[in-house]
């Protein structure tokens, strides 16, 4: 699991994309662009994002389907939403949705 000092979302925030109609949950963050170039250039580049800002790993769905996405923090918004997701992944990694965070099933509380 990544530690990321400044990243705008965490682990178990609900989200939003600020462009497409998809939605999820964090459950993983990598500081910088973490993924391959080809994945990087299949973006439109009107729209492909700097690598130098943390890159978020999503369970997230749209109208028609779940699945994981990839999504650069400056095309995240937080989701107030409070809908509940469908992602059948979330209830096996999250518990207790609180404000729009869950939390993390494992982690250890100390």
């Amino acid at each position: 699991m990544s530690t990321v000092r400044n990243a705008r979302f965490q682990i178990g925030q609900v989200v939003r994309h600020r462009l497409y109609p998809f939605r999820g949950v964090i459950f993983d963050v990598d500081p910088t662009f973490n993924n391959t170039e080809e994945w990087y250039r299949s973006i439109p580049q009107e729209v492909r994002p700097s690598k130098d800002q943390p890159f978020y790993h999503l369970l997230a769905e749209n109208a028609e389907t779940e699945y994981i996405a990839y999504v650069s923090e400056q095309n995240l918004v937080p989701d107030s939403s409070d809908e509940p997701l469908r992602h059948p992944q979330v209830p096996e990694l999250f518990e207790d949705l609180r404000d729009g965070i869950f939390r993390f099933r494992f982690l250890q509380e100390h």
